[in-house]
């Protein structure tokens, strides 16, 4: 029996509430996103309010599966970065709960949006996209709301380019009219010219009455000529009000679907499936065609009786035939003959091969949209699983509630997926990429990612502390803090300042002993470096015992001391002798010779550095040691 605690009701509580709200920010986002890409098709057509709602409608229903992943990562990054904000998760990990056993709850729920996403996909998505696309097509072709403007040229009538050089809004009349309407081609264009007009739309909405008054009509009759080297018949009319009946549909009408039947999003994974069989059928059908009807047509050698086919055989093996030379026994009107011909031959087989190319690579495209629609219902729920798994540990890890750092880290992570999987989409659609491959690259690159984030999350590792990577950025590029020591408002044992005195005069003996015997003035030796290492303590006994003398006198009240302590530097103890700890990636860093040449370089500035600071470090020490002296003969 599964046994619900009270632990996971109340995360998969603060789960859920977040997850519905992010869930309609995330599809009114890709609705406007959307929206964009078909604003021209919506604007000027004068559609009705249902038929926007159900634009609206589909749209929203197509882009269900893809909001659905982008508010599971947000929703959790904000649920555990609100649970890490307010100190509960670290109560929870205080009572002997682990990271993955608060995760329980919402891994359930996740694999079940994941589930739905999947069964939304394959059985609402597909209606939902064919109705929309039909419902597209069908504003597509709905003629422009009718909207002529002043002094410009209108086009949206068909076959007619309409001039207003004024309209009276009130009224509705135009004035200054000059409308060129074409019939069969521009030569035939009638021309007319109006004084004033009105137009109006029929009853049934699929013809306009145009009527001009005080107007001319100008026509050529050019269909009418009757004889080659005749004039062409030339019309004109004058006319104080005439009607002329246009062609406009401005009424919405629904299209056929039939032109629709590719598209593979519009389909479940069984009719994928079975599309895919048929398509590939009947290409390979048209391929073998195409094969058979090239070897009986081009490559299929002369019927010959048998004497001549062995007369031919025989004088093939013993005689050699040179076709320049029989072209050039040619006459120069049979030698342009035979080029034509042969060009004209080569210009047939190339528009036929194009042409059967441009046939199965059509045939190619549909498989493979088909193909990566099937793996596109698969890929589309895994990546609620996969952004749940980067988004939670992520909201442990950075303890950032809210919708600020959020909202900027799933843009982040959405931008890095988005790259990959539209690049792969369509590289595998162009057939540069195999269709697995394009698909799936995204989630491969996110996966590591997930993992990477879940295992710091659970083992409450430093993934995104500032000043480590601050201090680590440091320490690559050899910067180094300025130390501060200052004076404490609570002292509780007074230094021992014969005895620091004592240590620092010991440190400036060892000090002046390994400059000499080092001589870090001069490179490093290579072989030693990066081959031959042996290890080099020194100076790291030498800072320790600083340190220590330091810390000691820190606890001073004299303020000389303690100017003296922040003269000391921060020293690199191990910089300096070689750039690995392990000895293989000495090795490794030696045989590459770009990084081997910088590491040499950066060890050698360490070494020249340390000389530096070892001159400071004495003389820090000896101006201390005067001090000490000082106080104790009772110097202020």
């Amino acid at each position: 029996m599964v046994i619900v605690k009270k632990l996971d009701k109340f995360i998969a509580k603060q789960f859920g509430l977040l997850f519905f709200g992010t869930f309609f920010i995330c599809q009114f986002i890709l609705m406007m996103q959307f929206l964009w890409k078909y604003v021209d098709e919506l604007i000027g057509k004068g559609l009705s309010m249902d038929v926007l709602a159900q634009f609206f409608w589909y749209m929203g229903l197509m882009l269900v599966p893809q909001a659905l992943p982008l508010a599971i990562l947000l929703s959790s990054l904000i649920t555990f970065g609100n649970l890490g904000e307010s100190s509960e998760l670290t109560a929870i990990k205080a009572a002997g709960i682990s990271l993955m056993q608060a995760f329980r709850s919402l891994i359930v729920l996740v694999v079940f949006i994941a589930f739905g996403s999947f069964y939304f996909q394959n059985v609402i998505g597909p209606n939902a996209n064919m109705s929309f696309s039909r419902l597209l097509l069908s504003m597509k072709q709905k003629s422009p709301e009718l909207e002529i403007p002043e002094g410009v040229f209108y086009d949206g009538i068909p076959g007619c380019n309409l001039y207003v050089q004024k309209k009276d809004l009130e009224t509705g009349k135009l004035y200054g009219i000059m409308i060129y309407k074409m019939t069969n081609s521009y030569e035939d264009a009638a021309i007319i010219l109006a004084d004033s007009g009105m137009l109006q739309s029929t009853a049934e909405k699929k013809h306009l009455l145009l009527t001009l008054h005080s107007g001319e009509w100008f026509e050529n009759m050019r269909s009418q000529q009757v004889m080659r080297g005749t004039g062409v018949p030339y019309r004109r009319e004058t006319f104080v009000k005439k009607t002329i009946l246009l062609d406009f549909d401005s009424d919405f009408n629904v299209a056929d679907a039939s032109s629709l039947s590719n598209n593979a999003k519009a389909k479940s994974v069984r009719q994928i499936g079975l599309d895919i069989d048929s398509l590939t059928h009947v290409y390979d059908s048209i391929g073998r065609n195409f094969y058979t009807e090239a070897r009986q047509t081009r490559y299929a050698a002369p019927s010959l009786p048998k004497a001549d086919s062995l007369r031919a055989v025989k004088m093939a093996s013993t005689q050699t035939f040179s076709f320049d030379s029989i072209y050039g026994r040619l006459t120069a009107d049979k030698k342009l003959t035979a080029v034509d011909h042969a060009l004209g031959q080569v210009r047939d087989e190339m528009n036929e091969l194009d042409f059967k190319g441009m046939l199965t690579a059509d045939g190619d495209r549909l498989i493979r949209l088909h193909e990566i629609e099937a793996i596109n219902k698969f890929s589309v729920a895994l990546q609620c699983i996969l952004f749940f798994f980067i988004g939670a540990p992520l909201g442990a890890i950075i303890r950032k509630g809210g919708l600020g750092v959020p909202v900027i880290i799933s843009v982040l992570v959405f931008i890095v997926f988005f790259i990959f999987d539209n690049s792969g989409y369509r590289m595998a659609r162009i057939g540069e990429w195999t269709i697995w491959f394009g698909k799936t690259i995204s989630l491969a690159v996110l996966t590591p990612l997930a993992v990477f984030f879940t295992y710091k999350a659970n083992n409450d590792s430093v993934v995104f502390n500032i000043d480590f990577y601050r201090n680590l950025f440091m320490k690559l590029l050899g910067l180094r803090m300025k130390r501060s020591v200052s004076r404490k408002e609570v002292i509780i044992n007074d230094p021992a300042y014969e005895d620091d005195a004592r240590e620092l005069e010991r440190i400036n003996v060892e000090i002046t002993d390994y400059a000499r015997e080092h001589n870090l003035l001069l490179a490093p030796n290579v072989v030693k470096v990066f081959f031959k290492y042996s290890p080099d303590h020194t100076i790291e006994d030498i800072d320790g015992r600083m340190e220590t003398v330091i810390e000691d006198l820190s606890n001073t009240k004299d303020k000389q001391l303690l100017a003296l302590l922040n003269d000391y530097p921060f020293m690199a103890v191990k910089a300096h002798t070689r750039p690995f700890e392990r000895k293989w990636l000495n090795i490794a860093a030696a045989v590459v010779v770009p990084v081997g040449v910088f590491l040499y370089l950066r060890m050698w500035r360490f070494r020249l550095r340390l000389l530096h600071d070892l001159k400071v470090v004495k003389q820090t020490n000896d101006a201390i040691i005067r001090r000490v002296g000082e106080m104790k003969n009772g110097g202020a």
